[in-house]
């Protein structure tokens, strides 16, 4: 008797299902702002192998913003303008919401609020069970950045030049800053700071709470790349070809790693490792260097471009890229290939892993979801 009932606490340990909520990934960074999610226990590098579309639900336009998940539900945007919510284990349609132009910025969701950006140059906020419009607030151009929620913040950018710190309950302004270009990177906050980048080349710290320059780091080229802060350093990439590494109370160089063409997706950073990907090389396109030295560890090429943005989880590295058309999942720990998926259109959209499910959105207008069969 004692034997059976250890191995039914074995059982019940393997086969309990999953708490939804632990595993969230409810904004572009997520919370840790480094596009990891320590919480997955589900898929791993010994069954990714099996992973097996699930669902997909069609949208009226192609789709390049990033999916939220958020307990449940599925939250992201379509070049048709519309933002959507979509059953997570089903993709039945809960509601959508139409703004007045393109949706290309991925939502962030908190305390039952979805709040996204729209070329319409608006940054809405929407109740996330019904989607009825609880505010909105007009930059003076299109939001093409992710909102970032910390605190009851939200942090955005916009084509107007300006980075914007709203209050999550009203829209309220709180405060705003102005860059030399248009910043459509999503703003990383980390301890009381702001980091975002800039088509003016530079890589901004602003103060979290008053939007006073820290201070600025300037790259050889357009910054597009959202960064990722870790461990005392801010990773961003640059269009000049470069991932840069530098150190996030005082903006100096500690190393930068010079690929073959332009770096637009963002890092992820997980168990002392950076993970990014190139684009416009068809050539060596997705890297893994050393957080700390800069050391490329490995790297993997699709063939194709990669401005999708790695996302991380329990092993394994999640990435799609446009030239094939796939979803990828390698080894995080030496790149090699375990898993990949052919949709049907470019994967510019960031994939990302909750729950034991893959959600990424794709320019052929489907948001896919996949998981263990």
């Amino acid at each position: 008797m004692k034997q059976i009932g250890i191995l039914a606490s074995i059982l019940c340990a393997c086969f309990a299902p999953v708490a939804w909520g632990q595993g969230n990934w409810a904004q572009f960074h997520r919370a840790d702002m480094e596009r990891w999610n320590p919480n997955e226990n589900v898929l791993n590098v010994h069954n990714v192998g099996n992973l097996a579309l699930l669902w997909s639900y069609q949208t009226g336009g192609s789709m390049v913003s990033s999916p939220a998940v958020a307990n449940g539900v599925v939250y992201v945007g379509s070049l048709d303008n519309n933002v959507y919510a979509l059953n997570a284990s089903t993709g039945a349609l809960l509601w959508s919401y139409a703004t007045g132009d393109l949706v290309s910025s991925s939502p962030a969701v908190a305390n039952g609020v979805v709040y996204v950006g729209s070329w319409d140059f608006n940054v809405y906020a929407l109740n996330a069970s019904t989607g009825a419009l609880l505010w909105s607030y007009t930059t003076g151009n299109s939001v093409y950045s992710s909102p970032t929620l910390v605190n009851g913040v939200v942090y955005v950018g916009s084509h107007d030049f300006n980075v914007y710190a709203l209050e999550a309950s009203t829209g309220a302004l709180l405060w705003s800053y102005t860059a030399g270009n248009s910043v459509d990177s999503s703003p990383a906050v980390a301890n009381g700071v702001v980091y975002v980048g800039s088509l003016d080349k530079n890589v901004y710290a602003l103060n979290a709470s008053t939007g006073a320059l820290l201070w600025s780091y300037t790259t050889g080229g357009l910054v597009e790349s959202s960064p990722a802060v870790a461990n005392g350093a801010v990773y961003v990439g640059s269009l000049n070809g470069k991932l840069y590494a530098l150190n996030a109370n005082t903006g100096a160089k500690l190393w930068s790693y010079k690929t073959v063409s332009m770096v637009e997706s963002s890092p992820a950073v997980a168990n002392e490792v950076v993970y990014f990907g190139t684009d416009y090389c068809f050539c060596t396109n997705v890297y893994a260097l050393n957080a700390s030295t800069g050391a490329k560890l490995w790297s993997y090429n699709t063939g194709g471009d990669v401005m999708s943005s790695l996302a991380v989880a329990n092993g394994v590295a999640y990435f799609g890229s446009t030239g094939s058309d796939k979803l990828y999942a390698l080894r995080a720990s030496n790149g090699v290939l375990k898993w990949s998926y052919t949709v049907g259109g470019q994967v510019t959209s960031s994939p990302v892993v909750a729950n034991g499910m893959v959600y990424v959105g794709s320019e052929d207008g489907k948001v896919y979801a996949f998981g263990l069969p």
